[in-house]
């Protein structure tokens, strides 16, 4: 299921080989990567080869996609400067998961929350799911304050560790509900 979403400056699309620089450019910077809970650092050619291996296998996968994984890709210039994730999608329970890393050059230009919006709206309108779980490491105060201007919800906090730098940290779960999705845009 080869999906791509368009939005004002992005596209957001399948991963594929001609990526792998930007990924690796983008994930090897331990500034981006130890927000990450399942990135290594450093962050290597093999490793973006498995991963976008890995995400070309789950878009050419028959049925309803357990996980769609985009590039984000700046429409002006075609550059990747980025990711986005839609993942543990379960369609019974109506719930999904996922995160977002945009790389550090692009960081502060609206991108991260334009491209996070757009796989909201995926997940709720094409998908017809009703709850979205994500998250935030204890110190990524930007990443908690888009989740919340998108209406998100602080649920929970759990033990976890950043694989970039091995570092045992609180992972602040948030939660966004359908209902409260479609109210906001009614009244945003």
């Amino acid at each position: 299921m080869n999906i791509s979403i368009e939005t004002p400056h992005l596209t957001l699309r399948p991963w594929c080989e001609a990526d792998i620089p930007a990924l690796v450019s983008g994930l090897n910077d331990l500034a981006v990567a130890r927000w990450l809970a399942f990135v290594p650092h450093p962050y290597t050619v093999a490793d973006a080869e498995n991963w976008v291996r890995r995400c070309r296998a789950l878009a050419e996968a028959d049925g309803p996609p357990a996980a769609c994984e985009f590039a984000v890709e700046l429409k002006s210039t075609r550059l990747v400067i980025g990711g986005v994730s839609l993942n543990k999608i379960d369609r019974h329970a109506g719930t999904a998961g996922g995160g977002i890393w945009i790389g550090r050059a692009h960081h502060g230009h609206g991108y991260g929350r334009e491209a996070f919006e757009a796989k909201i709206r995926f997940a709720f309108r094409d998908l017809g799911l009703t709850r979205l779980v994500n998250g935030y490491f204890d110190g990524n105060d930007a990443s908690w304050a888009m989740q919340r201007k998108l209406g998100y919800r602080r649920v929970g906090k759990v033990a976890s560790r950043s694989m970039a730098d091995g570092r045992q940290t609180t992972e602040h779960v948030t939660m966004l509900l359908r209902s409260d999705w479609q109210e906001r845009q009614t009244t945003g």
